[in-house]
């Protein structure tokens, strides 16, 4: 397993930590430590043991094996358990009682005030349907009555199980704005998320699990590092001139060209100012350089092996072979 040390002490120290489902390995030999105030998602395939993972450090249920502390405590342990607050995957609140009642039913269980209670409703965009039924809500209004009813108290921890299903884009960006506050307050944040190109430039660091063992973990900038991937070079020109673009390419070079005015390819990202400097020699024709770094779904594919659809990618081409 790869691994960035970590010199500061933890607020979650996970050590060796395993968990069976009779012969089923949902966790296994996993270590993991994230810092006090700090982001991490979580990312692997269905069943790499991210849900388990949280309902560990939950105190949910427990290791088989291994030791988990939260704040220098056990889990099941720990002594204001109002101050770690959990957004499951799927948000199941009664019915009958208004988004009002409900946020005030948790502000009671938690000591807070009626007034916290209306400025999380505000916050999350629920004050006019606040008389209204959670029965009449919608999935993505459910999740924001959620993650209010997950703020109360200002928990000192926040694990969220797939977040920003149900919202739209512009809820999802309030949703990861509201996060960033909490995080600049110094609480710390794990999030699962199946939203690989959505989360990546969310947090702080990135933990890929597969088969429940913790493949590697570290901020994008590390992981684009030990993977050693070709950054992708995305020409745009006036019409009809792409192939003055291709004659400028290694003959040994891939390149997706998507119309008559676009063409895409990759080099070793030691080579990339070489590539510019050719490119950038042509006298005219050249409307638009981007250059575009490894991805998180890149990413996730190769430390994980999860292959996307083949039907998905530009098919790759080379006339000169």
């Amino acid at each position: 397993m790869e691994h960035v040390n970590i010199t500061t002490p933890a607020f979650i120290d996970l050590h060796s930590v395993s968990k069976h489902y009779r012969q089923h390995h949902a966790i296994d030999s996993l270590d993991l430590s994230i810092n006090k105030g700090e982001s991490l998602a979580l990312i692997g395939h269905n069943g790499a043991g991210k849900t388990t993972l949280l309902k560990l450090i939950l105190g949910l249920t427990l290791p088989d094996a291994g030791s988990i502390k939260v704040n220098g405590l056990v889990p099941s342990q720990t002594s204001d358990r109002k101050k770690i607050a959990f957004l499951p995957e799927i948000v199941s609140f009664p019915a009958s009682m208004t988004g009002r009642e409900l946020i005030t039913f948790y502000a009671r269980l938690k000591g807070c005030k009626q007034s916290e209670c209306n400025r999380l409703l505000n916050l999350v965009g629920l004050t006019d349907a606040a008389s209204r039924k959670v029965g009449t809500y919608s999935k993505g209004m459910r999740q924001r009555l959620g993650l209010a009813q997950t703020l109360l108290g200002k928990p000192d921890l926040i694990l969220l199980d797939e977040p920003t299903s149900g919202l739209d884009p512009s809820l999802r960006k309030q949703f990861y704005n509201i996060l960033e506050d909490c995080k600049s307050a110094g609480t710390t944040i794990l999030i699962s998320s199946h939203a690989l190109s959505e989360i990546e430039t969310k947090t702080d660091r990135i933990a890929i699990l597969k088969q429940g063992r913790l493949v590697i973990h570290g901020t994008l900038d590390e992981l684009r590092n030990a993977a050693d991937l070709s950054v992708q070079i995305r020409v745009s020109t006036q019409s009809g001139q792409t192939s003055i673009i291709i004659d400028t390419l290694e003959p040994e070079t891939s390149y997706r060209k998507y119309n008559d005015h676009c063409i895409e390819f990759d080099c070793h990202r030691d080579d990339k100012l070489r590539v510019l400097q050719n490119i950038s020699k042509i006298p005219s024709g050249i409307v638009d350089i981007e250059i575009l770094p490894p991805r998180l779904d890149d990413l996730y594919i190769h430390f994980a092996g999860e292959e996307n659809d083949e039907s998905l990618n530009p098919q790759l081409t080379n006339p000169r072979s």
